[in-house]
């Protein structure tokens, strides 16, 4: 190598080294000249506080720092040579602070630095649902599996904009969460997942609830609640209904055919009278409750009945001259005529001569005060608030019960104003009087009668101890009280003392019948004594013959008797003792034709006769049920039944042969009723 490229070699490298040494003081010096920071980004999570300085600035000397225009407004300050941070920073007003900071030499900027605070999100904020309570109408006919409210109209809102919310819907109304559900645990659209039927769900609630953490434990976790209240509305669904109904279910109903009867040559001016009831239909949808228009579709009618349009009321325009059937097709139109439906009226024709009118009961009781003029209700002894009514009804023609006519056949003290009983004559002496009830139809000819059993005595009043006492006009009190004195006299104690005696006297001597009744048969298997027989027999006032028609339910009787009336009375008359003949003592004159088995239905009413007369006894609510029980009156061998085969059975045959329960029976009558 010439000895000039190796010189040149080695200054180049001495020039270097040289370099080397000069390059940190240079920089030094340089820096020593323009302001710095030791770190110019930070992260910061939200709502933290800082004390201390967030840097330090190096501030050359002759120099002055400030904070320049483009820095965050209000977020930071510079103290000294330190730069803090002025706020609490939150990730939902800013993500980023900014410190813009200027060093100047007088009015000459000689460097500019920037310091950056990223705000870090914190799950500081709770969900919140745009409502408190949202109310829904969803029809009654919306389709399974179909969007009943929309994912954004339930959705909650989260100012924590990284977090994802979860939502579970919470039943209120039992049993509503197997209708209805989330789409999706993210997502909150409702769905409906059963069909809607109005008859069980009007109204169904629920609780919508979001939480802006997966895991319900975890920290944080905000959570949040609104109600969701669906209300369904009725829809269209089911015809009219003609009750009553047998309920395969809510929607499905076997509806009632009616059935009815009228008498060969006569025209019944009034509606007439079907079983089980009037004809009636109404809506199958009852939350819409459409008015029902009824017509006769079609039939076996040939114009002799027409129906009331509005009511149902079935009607004859003309007489029918021979027996015959008629089937008739009713229709039964929604007023907007959307729906309808169809049932069968069977009306038969028949020759009514020979039709025997029913009395519902056996033996009436009634009661009227001593003294009373002429023209006076009798009373009905079981509550003698209401006057006495007697009635009969024709077990086939229901409509010819206006055409019964009544009549008093052997006492001329009263007599029949319509089904009430009046006083003929004054009434002036006490005792117990029996009447002898007529009723004729005056279309068909038939005649029935029945007993009456009339108490006169004087009116009576209760006393404030309960002693029931006769009142008297102008009776001051006794034992000398001044009137109006409240106090009661020694007298008065003595009274009471004596009448309660009686009453226990009383209450002893009822007792032992009762016993004697009951156990007769065994005390005369002891002590050889004849068993005496009753005298009459009773009529359960709920019990009414099951040929009336059943409009509605009859309300319950209030109590009857509870003990047999003296046997054998003779009422007084004005010309002399009058005693009745033995047809009229006892109840069983008046027999009942059906036969002491018969079934007595508690759920019938009779139809009035005025004009345009219509009933309806079904319940309120579709598809109520009634249970209804009837009670078969006991056969006149019930007597002492459980006894027959004791040893005693020949001691109580009497010298004809007969048991002594036979005279029982004879004055009850094969055809009385009492439970």
């Amino acid at each position: 190598m010439p000895g000039g490229l190796r010189a040149s070699r080695r200054l180049m490298a001495t020039e270097m080294g040289a370099w080397a040494l000069l390059l940190p003081l240079v920089t030094t010096l340089a820096q020593a000249q323009v302001c710095s920071v030791n770190n110019s980004n930070f992260e910061i999570k939200e709502n933290t506080y800082l004390s201390q300085p967030l840097v330090d600035i190096y501030i050359p000397e002759g120099q002055q720092v400030t904070l320049g225009p483009s820095s965050t407004p209000l977020a930071f300050r510079i103290q000294g040579t330190q730069l803090f941070l002025n706020v609490t920073p939150d990730y939902e007003e800013a993500t980023l602070l900014q410190a813009h900071l200027e060093c100047r030499r007088g009015d000459v900027v000689v460097t500019q630095l920037r310091v950056f605070v990223f705000v870090l999100d914190v799950n500081d904020n709770p969900p919140m649902f745009p409502f408190v309570t949202k109310v829904k109408e969803v029809p009654e006919d919306t389709k399974v599996n179909a969007i009943v409210i929309p994912e954004t109209e339930l959705q909650a809102k989260d100012l924590d904009k990284d977090d994802i919310l979860f939502y579970s819907l919470q039943e209120v109304t039992p049993g509503a969460s197997s209708l209805f559900s989330l789409v999706g645990v993210n997502r909150p659209a409702l769905r409906l997942d059963q069909p809607l039927d109005f008859y069980k769900w009007q109204n169904v609630t629920f609780q919508l609830l979001v939480r802006d953490t997966q895991e319900e434990g975890a920290e944080p976790s905000h959570t949040a609640t609104a109600t969701l209240v669906l209300e369904v509305q009725p829809a269209d669904l089911r015809p009219p209904w003609f009750l009553p109904c047998a309920y395969a279910d809510s929607e499905v109903c076997v509806q009632a055919q009616y059935h009815g009867a009228v008498p060969t040559g006569h025209r019944l001016p009034a509606p007439l009278t079907l079983r089980p009831g009037p004809i009636y239909a109404v809506d199958g949808d009852r939350g819409i409750g459409q008015h029902i228009t009824y017509s006769i579709m079609e039939g076996q009618n040939d114009g002799t009945f027409s129906i009331d349009s509005d009511s149902g009321n079935l009607t004859m325009t003309r007489s029918v001259p021979s027996p015959k059937t008629f089937l008739l097709l009713v229709k039964g139109d929604q007023m907007d005529h959307a729906r309808y439906s169809v049932t069968q009226v069977t009306m038969v024709a028949r020759d009514a001569n020979g039709s025997l009118p029913h009395f519902s009961q056996s033996l009436y009781r009634g009661t009227v005060v001593l003294g009373s003029g002429v023209g006076v209700l009798v009373k009905d002894a079981a509550d003698p608030s209401q006057p006495l009514r007697v009635w009969a009804q024709d077990p086939e023609f229901p409509d010819l019960n206006s055409a019964i006519i009544y009549r008093v056949t052997n006492n001329t003290y009263f007599q029949m104003d319509g089904e009430a009983m009046k006083t003929a004559t004054p009434l002036v002496q006490e005792g117990v009087f029996y009447a002898e009830v007529e009723a004729y139809n005056t279309v068909t000819s038939g005649t029935d009668s029945t007993t009456v059993e009339i108490q006169v005595s004087e009116q009576r009043e209760t006393t404030p101890a309960g002693v029931p006492r006769t009142s008297t006009a102008g009776q001051g009190d006794p034992g000398g009280s001044p009137a109006g004195d409240k106090r009661f006299s020694v007298v008065e104690m003595g009274v009471l003392g004596g009448v309660l005696g009686a009453l226990l006297l009383l209450a002893l001597i009822a007792l032992t019948v009762l016993i004697h009744k009951h156990y007769g048969h065994r005390l005369k298997c002891c002590s050889g004594k004849a068993l005496e027989p009753q005298t009459r027999g009773f009529d359960n006032q709920a019990f009414l013959a099951h040929q009336e028609a059943n409009w509605a339910p009859a309300p319950s009787p209030p109590p009857g008797p509870t003990q047999a009336p003296p046997a054998d009375p003779a009422p007084p008359s004005p010309s002399g003792s009058v005693r009745p003949s033995p047809s009229l003592e006892s109840p069983g004159a008046a027999r009942d034709a059906d036969g002491p088995a018969a079934v007595r239905s508690i759920l019938t009413k009779e139809r009035r006769p005025e004009g345009g007369y219509k009933a309806v006894w079904f319940g309120e609510d579709i598809g109520a049920e009634a249970d209804v029980v009837v009670l078969n009156a006991p056969g006149s061998d019930a007597h002492g039944a459980g006894d027959s085969g004791s040893d005693c059975s020949r001691e109580d045959e009497d010298a004809d042969g007969r048991h002594s329960g036979d005279a029982l029976d004879d004055a009850l009558g094969a055809g009385s009723t009492y439970v």
